[in-house]
This record gives structure tokens, sequence and C-alpha cells, in this order.
């Protein structure tokens, strides 16, 4: 008998990979959550072997009830960046209280580092979109293994961000060198290529005896920018720096208004929601302080095939550091 997945969360860039992963054989049946099932990526799901589109708003009881339905598996990745710090909380809680409800066999949510706790709660390392999504790991974590099994899959920025929000920008003096610019200092920024994202979530789902109880933090390869910029200059032969910059000339750089609120579908007059000014502070300390770790021989073993660094990320997909759309709200933004 067939598992069925529920994807929360499967249409966004994170998701994707993730529900390809499990449409790859016949093992599971996978049903996605997504308000729209008329979206250009809910579509291109329904096309996929084993894939259902389930219509309505995954922050919604009724609708959660509905889908829950029959379900053997959850993968939970909500949008804090929609719903706010507060909600996603709340959403990422109350989930998984639905799926042992339901019965869940395993439950499977989307973490991210919780960088205020790692930062021992200085108010530098302040981000909601990380610190909400920790502090739900730290409940997720403090339940049983039993009867539900759960697993966190902990990731950090995407690769694929190298052609949008990371993407490097023409020095305006030469435009022939393109600059890399972040407020890293010498900092080590990790790096997860989304097709292999996808595939830990597969690798989780398929060991579920090795992955009970575990939080897995998965990454490419953690890069100092300066490297990224010698390595994009030795892959594309095209001439490429790094510039070490302050939060204040970052955000002047920034394809985001950074006086905007992080949580574009709540209450703006929330005073508990950040912009992405304050948020993106809190971010990119996290990183230049380098308080995260991930064990790369552990995710080797996990994933022998994954790719290694950036360098084979770049030669694997022709990177030229061009635009390319990766996050769906932007997308949708855009539309409106």
């Amino acid at each position: 008998m067939k598992g069925t997945v529920l994807v929360i969360g499967g249409t966004g860039a994170q998701g994707l990979p993730v529900v390809k992963s499990l449409a790859t054989d016949s093992k599971y049946n996978v049903r996605v959550l997504t308000r729209s099932a008329s979206s250009k990526e809910a579509k291109y799901l329904a096309t996929l072997p084993g894939v259902s589109i389930f219509e309505g708003n995954t922050y919604d009881e009724a609708t959660l009830r509905q889908a829950f339905k029959e379900t053997t598996h959850v993968f939970v990745n909500t949008n804090g960046f929609a719903i706010g710090e507060k909600a996603e909380i709340y959403w990422g809680i109350r989930l998984y209280e639905l799926a042992r409800e339901f019965q869940v066999e395993h439950f499977v949510y989307a973490g991210l580092e919780y960088g205020s706790k790692l930062g021992n709660f200085n108010s530098k390392y302040r981000c909601g979109h990380l610190d909400g999504k920790g502090k739900v790991v730290d409940f997720i974590s403090a339940q049983p293994t039993w009867p539900m099994a759960w697993s966190v899959l902990t990731s950090c920025m995407y690769m694929e961000a190298l052609s949008e929000f990371l993407r490097p920008f023409p020095d305006p003096e030469n435009p022939d060198t393109l600059i890399f610019a972040a407020p890293l200092g010498e900092g080590r920024c990790p790096l997860i290529y989304l097709d292999d994202y996808g595939a830990y979530a597969r690798w989780i789902f398929d060991n579920q005896a090795k992955s009970n109880g575990v939080e897995l933090h998965v990454g490419t390869e953690d890069i100092r920018w300066e490297d990224l910029a010698s390595t994009f200059s030795q892959i594309t032969g095209q001439k490429a720096v790094y510039k070490d910059v302050s939060l204040d000339e970052y955000f002047k750089l920034s394809i985001l208004d950074p006086d905007a609120i992080v949580g574009h579908s709540s209450d703006q007059n929330d005073s508990t929601l950040q912009t992405y000014r304050q948020n993106f502070s809190g971010f990119w300390n996290t990183w230049k302080d380098n308080l995260t770790k991930r064990d790369y021989q552990l995710l080797d073993t996990i994933l022998p095939t994954r790719v290694m660094s950036v360098k084979e990320w770049m030669e694997k997909t022709g990177y030229s550091g061009k635009y390319a759309s990766l996050l769906k709200d932007r997308r949708d933004e855009a539309r409106k």
C-alpha cells in the first residue's frame, strides 16, 4: 500500500524539489496543498506521476482537516514572509498537533537556524524568518518520537539565489567587472542546491528509523564571498570581486524595500513584525559571525551523489550571474 505524503508549501522554491523527489517513483502518492490550483507551479506539479493538487488556504483549519484525511506522511514548509513570525510559530505547532490527531506516521518540518538562540539572544542576530521556524523546531524537538515519528530538515540560503537577490552587479566604474556585495566580512555563508534539498527530504521519508527524532542541517558548502567571486571568475572567465559592505550600504543596493514589513499578508500594524532592514540585519549577522555549523561528512554519507561545492554547482548549471526568478512570492507580487 502506498503512503500518501501531504506537502504544505509544495509550490514554493523549497517545496518544488521535495515534491519532484517524492514523485520519482511509485512509492508515494503526493498531495500538494496550494491556494491556487491554476498557478504555473501547481499545473506543473499536477503533471508528475502520483501528484494531486488540493486547492485551499494552508492557514485555515477547516481546509487542513480535509487535506489531512488519509494522509500517512506530512512535509510542512510554512511561509513566514507571507504570514509573519507570530503566525508562523502558531501554524507550525498547530500543524504538528493536527498530524498527531490524524495519526500521521511521519511529520517532517522545514526548519531554519534559530539565529537569536545561537547568538545568546543578542539583538544583533534577531531575524524573524529564522527565529520563527527555530522556535517551532524547539517545540517539535521536545515531542516524543512515538507514536508519530518526526524529523526536521533545516536548510540555509538557496544556491539558486545567486541568480536573484544574491546576484552580482556590474562595477559602476568598470562595467566589465562584476561585484558580489554582501555584509559578510570574512564569514562563511552556507548555501544549498535545491535539487539536493529535495533528495534529503526523500531520504528522510525513506529512512524513518534513521531520521526519526533527527534535525538534519543541510548545505552544499559554507563559502566566503571572496571565494565565491574568485570561483565565478575561474568558471566563467569573467572578472568578479567581492565587496564587503556595511548593512546600510547593503540595503541601499538591495532589490528589497528595506522598510517593507516581513509578513505581507498579515496585519501591517502588528508591532511584533520586523521590517526587511531589521530582519535581514540579524540574518546577515548570523552568517557573518559563523554561528551555524553543518556536518558535511554526514551529508556525504546520506547523499553521496550530492553537489559538493559552489564550483561544482556553477559548472553543473552553467551559472552566468544573470537574473533568474526564484522566489514565488516575488513572482506573485510582480503579477499583481
